[in-house]
């Protein structure tokens, strides 16, 4: 019981060491310090390169900001832009729910459903 409580804080204190470290990363070191990294001196790693997501969000909110949107107008063009739905589809659905509205409205099923919707969407 006693090596696990010693574990448990030697973990402990790693990590928190580890996420003091990180968090001081690149600041100035007072001279002479002990805790100086050996590779203080080396210039920071690169950035690693955007996902194709961070790079969508990225021009989303260019986009957003350009045509100066804000609230529930901003949430929905963000959420319009990120799911990548061209001005088409969107076309395309409305016609959908219409064409499915009226073919509500007709109670029309199976095959002459089928029928309805082909000739309504291709209209």
């Amino acid at each position: 019981m006693k090596k696990f409580a010693a574990l448990m804080t030697l973990g402990l204190a790693m990590s928190v060491g580890s996420a003091l470290a990180a968090s001081h990363a690149g600041a100035p070191m007072k001279a002479g310090s002990a805790a100086a990294p050996a590779k203080a001196a080396a210039a920071p790693a690169s950035a690693p390169a955007m996902t194709k997501q961070q790079s969508k969000m990225g021009d989303c909110n260019k986009d957003a900001k350009e045509k100066n949107l804000k609230g529930d107008e901003r949430k929905a063009f963000m959420s319009s832009c990120l799911k990548g739905q061209s001005d088409a589809q969107k076309a395309q659905q409305a016609k959908m729910k219409s064409c499915n509205k009226d073919a509500g409205d007709k109670k029309l099923k199976g095959d002459e459903r089928k029928k309805f919707m082909s000739s309504c969407l291709s209209a």
